[in-house]
């Protein structure tokens, strides 16, 4: 669909979170806070937090450090309060930049946000200014490696589990599902035992962006940066064609 494999990015950020496993865990620990609290603890009865744990496992977050967040959501419920709030701006040369963060404190994380942008040469807009751009898709990304099953195989297969595009890119497959049908999608894939690099709902652009000056490569690299090290910063989402030999 999008025929641009994140594959190499995605190893990429993998090796900066295993260096920061702090941030990624804290970022988990809120989004199994707020799933428990919207569906309850028992990941049966609640898609939202299966899919949490399925990225908490992902990104190698030991079980019993799954199971106790779960349980002390569980317990405090009451006290859990972040709410998600979503902003938009522009990076160099009108790269877009989409920022979903989950906070009990909005003031203090549109202050850093902002920040974030005005440190890299950027700037926030208002809601809605870059979020046309996007289409938000399932996204599951499946080491080619780490596969057993040959490439129509894997097609037909999550096809039939309901997604809509499946792309065979250099290193890695791409699946793509409607935000409905994402869950499935996932589920089935792990229940044939099939390891997943990444499963995410996520915000897909529609076209992208090149930057060829070194100098909006620094910048738009110090606003991710930025904002990959604030707490409250769940999300970041851009149009930038990121080369993939960037690791």
């Amino acid at each position: 669909m999008s025929g641009h494999s994140k594959f190499a990015n995605i190893k990429h950020k993998k090796e900066k979170n295993d260096a920061a496993k702090g941030k990624i865990f804290t970022v988990i620990g809120r989004e199994i806070a707020v799933a428990v609290k919207e569906g309850g603890a028992d990941p049966a009865n609640n898609s939202k937090l299966r899919d949490v744990i399925a990225k908490a496992k992902a990104n190698n977050m030991p079980n019993d450090t799954i199971d106790r967040g779960i349980k002390k959501a569980a317990g405090d419920a009451a006290n859990i309060n972040y709410e998600v709030v979503r902003y938009e701006g522009y990076g160099p040369s009108g790269t877009a930049i989409i920022v979903d963060a989950l906070t009990d404190n909005k003031n203090r994380t549109a202050a850093n946000v902002r920040s974030c942008f005005t440190k890299g040469g950027g700037s926030i807009g208002t809601q809605g200014c870059v979020s046309f751009m996007f289409d938000q898709k399932g996204q599951i990304i499946i080491d080619k490696e780490e596969c057993d099953k040959d490439s129509d195989e894997l097609m037909m297969f999550v096809l039939d589990a309901g997604a809509d595009d499946f792309s065979d890119e250099e290193d890695s497959y791409e699946i793509i599902t409607s935000p409905e049908s994402f869950s499935a999608v996932r589920e089935a894939l792990e229940k044939e035992k099939i390891p997943m690099l990444s499963a995410e709902v996520t915000m897909i652009p529609q076209n992208y962006v090149t930057l060829t000056s070194e100098e909006d490569i620094k910048k738009i690299n110090r606003i991710l940066d930025l904002l990959d090290e604030d707490e409250d910063v769940q999300a970041v989402y851009n149009n930038w064609d990121e080369p993939d030999d960037e690791e």
